[in-house]
């Protein structure tokens, strides 16, 4: 017996004082009403209505349950209401994550117009370059840059990067561009930590996955700090193309052995694949296609 279903037509029966003018409001057979009913009482182990031939009426039970019924049912169609309307319309609570300086510079700006555009939402952005857990730490949306290997995570890609080596014109003026991954030993190589834990960096090879040595001279975690070291000359860097495409842009920085790049890395949105797609997380997706231009392949 589903309660809230045998509450239903409880109270129907109470409002319409008969057994066969309840079932043509619910649509279902007398004898069904009657079932749901008795099973009812069974279940409180109490008489909620007194039947005669002529007439249905309330016992003094069924009264004092009939206004709790009519609150607890009043509730769950308020809920269902608001679950409804959380699909059509963003409204409450929207966490995302993103990494630190992807984030910083796009996902930012973006929640401001998010935000901007659904009034209804509380928004709230965590920048890590660690990969949380979107079920135990709540986030209801997370920027992930590169492949995905976790099946409990649905994707949507918005956007593609690419791994490039980087120099500024006055280091190069100074010290001879390499021309293939194995020049890198005759210069000063800056390690961002964040792209690469270990002093290799990757590069492509005649189709194939080929990971290179290199001898760092300065090693950092933060990618503003090697990208910023990089452009005061202090040696090559390999980072991600979003990071420094402005830099690109404005030819303080230099892309390096661009033949030897590895296939690029999506930028994806991912949700759980546990909860539906709500409409904060279906909205914040298209503004993202509407608005955003996130492909950082070509510089």
């Amino acid at each position: 017996m589903d309660r809230i279903d045998a509450m239903a037509v409880f109270v129907a029966v109470a409002d319409l004082h008969g057994f066969a003018a309840a079932a043509r409001r619910q649509r279902l057979s007398p004898s069904a009403v009657t079932r749901l009913v008795a099973a009812l009482e069974d279940r409180l182990g109490t008489r909620l209505l007194q039947r005669t031939t002529r007439s249905v009426t309330l016992t003094d039970a069924g009264a004092r349950y009939l206004e709790r019924a009519r609150r607890i049912l009043a509730d769950v169609a308020e809920a269902e209401d608001a679950a409804q309307a959380e699909r059509t319309a963003p409204t409450g609570r929207f966490v995302v994550s993103a990494p630190n300086v992807f984030g910083r510079l796009h996902v930012a700006p973006l929640m401001c117009a998010y935000l901007s555009k659904y009034r209804a939402v509380i928004g709230e952005l965590t920048l890590a370059d660690r990969l949380v857990n979107l079920i135990d730490d709540g986030i209801d949306a997370a920027v992930r840059i590169g492949v995905l290997d976790d099946s409990s995570q649905v994707a949507r890609v918005v956007g593609a990067t690419r791994r490039v080596v980087v120099a500024s014109p006055t280091y190069l003026a100074r010290r001879k561009a390499p021309r293939t991954p194995d020049d890198l030993a005759a210069h000063e190589i800056i390690q961002f930590t964040g792209l690469s834990p270990t002093p290799e960096w990757r590069f492509s090879r005649d189709g194939r996955d080929h990971r290179l040595a290199v001898r760092p001279r300065y090693v950092t975690n933060s990618a503003d700090a090697a990208i910023g070291h990089a452009e005061l000359g202090g040696g090559l860097t390999m980072v991600l193309s979003y990071q420094v495409a402005d830099a690109v842009r404005a030819k303080r920085l230099r892309i390096l052995l661009a033949d030897f790049e590895p296939p690029p890395l999506p930028i994806q949105i991912v949700y759980p694949t546990t909860r539906l797609l709500s409409a904060k997380v279906r909205s914040f997706i298209e503004l993202i296609t509407a608005t955003c231009k996130w492909s950082f392949v070509e510089l």
